[in-house]
């Protein structure tokens, strides 16, 4: 190989490494700031704000006013309410819990029935789906799931995982996107913490995710902690809330 074609390659990786960080530095749009700003939020959500960096995060996503959007084991709603304001009246959330968290998880369930309650978000429609037969009502724009990933595996194994992934990539519209958001384990560590640290390695969800058809579009590092050694368990007293954490933007190609 020339020397020309080595420096032309080597800019092309450059530019191939730029484009994977470059939503990253998305500003939050007004729908998005008026989200996080709304007064409406539960102030346990609000209190969070610093630690879960929400306005970054929707940016990162590309939510915008009129998508449909899920929020894949939504936990308490934290996420989901902010989504349902992004959104705002012509657009749609679901809050999609699988059954198989369902029957573990009492507060897990208190969320799903907290969300279809809640008069402030007349947007949102909790559902509650197999894993492994997960539907959807229609078409959408963004699945999201923050610092669950890993529960698939842990409690329903690789094959769920697997089925969920697709479904998702079957479930968005083409060009659609999927965040991946969760806590970071060791490298090479593969799903062995997910049950006992809560943790999974980024380098497996990628694997996993790509199987699917989806195409690795960028990642944000605003969550990553390098006070975090990958060692503790994510509810430990010295790091809950603070963990070391990734965020993959996966795209379906048109």
């Amino acid at each position: 190989m020339s020397r020309v074609s080595v420096i032309a390659l080597a800019l092309g990786l450059a530019v191939s490494s730029l484009a994977l960080t470059a939503s990253a530095a998305t500003a939050p749009s007004p729908a998005i700031t008026a989200a996080v700003a709304d007064s409406n939020r539960p102030q346990a959500d609000k209190d969070r704000d610093t630690d879960r960096k929400p306005a970054e995060m929707l940016a990162f996503a590309g939510v915008k006013a009129g998508d449909k959007v899920v929020d894949f084991m939504p936990g308490a709603g934290y996420f989901t309410r902010l989504f349902a304001k992004a959104v705002g009246p012509k657009g749609r959330v679901y809050s999609l819990l699988p059954n198989e968290i369902a029957t573990r998880s009492q507060k897990a369930v208190d969320g799903q029935k907290a969300l279809a309650g809640d008069k402030a978000y007349g947007n949102i429609v909790p559902l509650v789906e197999p894993v492994n037969a997960l539907t959807f009502p229609e078409k959408v724009d963004v699945v999201w799931t923050s610092q669950n990933y890993h529960d698939v595996h842990a409690f329903m194994g690789a094959e769920a995982a697997a089925a969920v992934n697709k479904a998702i990539f079957n479930a968005l519209k083409p060009g659609g996107v999927y965040i991946v958001l969760d806590h970071v384990a060791e490298a090479g560590s593969g799903v062995r913490d997910t049950n006992t640290l809560h943790r999974i390695d980024p380098e497996t969800v990628k694997k996993e995710v790509e199987a699917a058809g989806f195409v690795l579009e960028g990642q944000d590092d605003a969550l990553h902690n390098t006070s975090d050694n990958h060692t503790l368990k994510v509810f430990d007293p010295a790091l809950r809330g603070h963990t070391d954490q990734f965020i993959f933007k996966f795209r379906k190609p048109k």
